[in-house]
């Protein structure tokens, strides 16, 4: 456990204290905001460095594992309903609690977009359809090139008769949705799921899920624009 902590500590003071550097060499330089805001953004680097801590050592102690076994249990059942049941409710909890996109609803509720909570349910089950059906295209042996040529194919499509506000939304949700809590748990779902199945890859088949299930919130947002 403190060999977890520590690394997670030096990966979190590598990611953040750069950008304190850069900020400060600005603020006392170029920008000379005022000096409140600036020991406010100190204090916020501290807790932040803190809580990326605590996040990457939790991640790698107990979701990580977690996310591999039950990924790992799935394909034992030989159950399809049971791994959509599963992939969809995962899927969906996983991308509810994921940060990027409560900031990003909040955002467009503040722009005047409404439906913060609208928001978040349709990036959520986006996400949850499209991973789940990342993972049937494992069970079947689909090609992921047809599965993300299609997907993306439909937001480009969606993408020509939804409002203007909805498209850069629709097309952010996706990178908002493939956060630091989703990526590892998708991956880590992901991997144990396809490890099981021996006559796969795990680099082809493992690999992928994020890229097709990120398409899952464009989708959504865009045909919530279009039905609006």
């Amino acid at each position: 456990m403190l060999a977890e902590l520590k690394t997670a500590t030096l990966e979190a003071l590598g990611s953040i204290l750069p950008l304190v550097a850069v900020i400060s060499i600005l603020q006392f330089t170029v920008l000379h905001i005022p000096t409140n805001l600036f020991i406010n953004f100190l204090i916020g680097a501290a807790m932040a460095i803190v809580g990326v801590t605590l996040f990457l050592a939790g991640v790698r102690m107990g979701i990580l594992p977690m996310g591999r076994d039950v990924g790992a249990e799935l394909p034992q059942h030989q159950s399809v309903i049971l791994v959509v049941i599963v992939a969809i409710v995962f899927g969906f909890v996983v991308t509810v609690t994921e940060p990027g996109v409560t900031v990003l609803s909040t955002m467009f509720t503040d722009l005047g977009g409404g439906g913060g909570s609208a928001m978040v349910i349709v990036i959520a089950a986006g996400m949850a359809v499209l991973f789940t059906a990342a993972l049937i295209r494992i069970i079947f042996g689909t090609s992921i090139r047809i599965l993300m040529v299609a997907a993306y194919g439909i937001a480009v499509v969606l993408a020509l008769f939804a409002p203007p506000e909805f498209v850069g939304v629709a097309f952010d949700a996706g990178s908002a949705a493939a956060g630091s809590f989703t990526v590892p748990m998708f991956l880590a779902l992901g991997l144990g799921f396809v490890s099981v199945m021996a006559r796969r890859s795990p680099l082809s088949d493992g690999f992928g899920l994020v890229g097709l299930a990120c398409a899952g919130p464009i989708i959504g947002v865009l045909l919530l624009g279009v039905l609006l």
